[in-house]
């Protein structure tokens, strides 16, 4: 499964889900993985939307839609995030996967 696609999951919920003790899991996100948990969700997010993009059967959703199918909730949110994470926007970065593909 991929529980990062649900826009309202917390660490809470992943620790029920995982069965693990919140405190454990964030525990070994924060020491571990050098992030926090919306960090990690967000990384997970931005490669799935990416995948999305990439995907030729998902050429006639919007990049919003793709963002939200993949777990962001704000459009701004979702803008600044994938730029801090990619070095681009998404619009650019699907002219990029466009430009590979044609």
């Amino acid at each position: 499964t991929k529980p990062y696609l649900d826009r309202e999951l917390t660490i809470f919920d992943l620790s029920d889900q995982l069965q693990i003790p919140r405190h454990f899991l964030s525990e070994v996100i924060n020491e571990h993985m050098g992030k926090n948990f919306y960090n990690l969700v967000n990384d997970y997010r931005v490669e799935e939307v990416k995948k999305r993009l990439e995907d030729p059967h998902l050429k006639h959703l919007t990049i919003l839609a793709v963002a939200y199918d993949s777990g962001f909730n704000a459009k701004s949110s979702f803008n600044t995030i994938f730029k801090e994470k990619t070095g681009m926007t998404p619009s650019e970065y699907q002219k990029t996967v466009n430009a590979r593909n044609s």
